[in-house]
């Protein structure tokens, strides 16, 4: 029984190792991306396997002779389940979204980078939009997001649309009130991923402006929902 017992509590603590590994040591740029999302995984697995052996062993422990060392598979039990339970819920998350990474008011028209365009070539994902397709399927997932109307001229806007942008913690890249445009960064909290947006700011015939964001991943075919989440949390400080 307590070889049992050493193995399950062996386990629950490599699936922590792997859960805490992925995301900080990722962000911190030890390791490329790839391998972040590959430790993310194999933490859910490692989880799922030390939480069901920890689960076994905990009930066997009602028997007076095995009570002994019972903190064992209750540790693994509970490590198991911190961490399966953080892959899982975000598999969750992403089967419910669109499969897409870039993120557009404007899907018709979407604004262009310009000074992060260089930046944006050399990464995976570039810096064309995908078209009707991706459209079609942020259309689906998320028909919310849509461009914003405000009563203020573009000159005010933009201003409003800095500080909202830094609201959110975005690293600003270039801003030009001319232009009406604003480009910037966001970083994700867990794995540091890269995220560019572009705010474009456009006179209305009504007097006022016409404010359209985009935000695109560097990497990865799904974003799980992070873009926009972005817009949408950009759009309502904006407001």
């Amino acid at each position: 029984m307590r070889p049992l017992r050493i193995l399950a509590l062996v386990a629950g603590l490599t699936a922590f190792a792997m859960l805490v590994a992925s995301g900080p040591v990722t962000r911190a740029g030890i390791w490329p991306w790839q391998v972040g999302l590959r430790l993310f995984s194999w933490a859910a697995y490692a989880g799922l396997a030390a939480a069901g052996l920890g689960l076994i062993l905990s009930l066997l422990a009602a028997v007076p002779r095995w009570r002994e060392g019972a903190w064992m598979p209750v540790a693994a039990l509970v490590l198991g389940i911190v961490a399966a339970a953080p892959p899982l819920l975000l598999l969750q998350k992403a089967r419910a979204v669109p499969a897409i990474h870039d993120i557009t008011t404007d899907p018709f028209d979407p604004p262009n980078f310009v000074a992060l365009l260089p930046l944006r070539l050399a990464m995976p994902n570039g810096a064309n939009y995908g078209g009707g397709a991706i459209a079609a399927k942020q259309q689906q997932g998320y028909p919310d997001i849509k461009s914003l109307i405000l009563k203020e001229p573009p000159g005010e806007a933009v201003q409003h649309a800095i500080d909202a942008a830094r609201a959110c913690g975005w690293e600003i890249a270039a801003s030009d009130a001319r232009t009406g445009r604003i480009e910037a960064t966001d970083t994700t909290s867990w794995f540091g991923f890269k995220d560019d947006i572009v705010v474009r700011v456009r006179p209305e015939a009504s007097g006022g402006s016409r404010v359209d964001v985009r935000s695109a991943s560097r990497v990865g075919v799904s974003d799980v929902g992070a873009n926009a989440a972005r817009v949408r949390e950009f759009l309502s400080r904006l407001k």
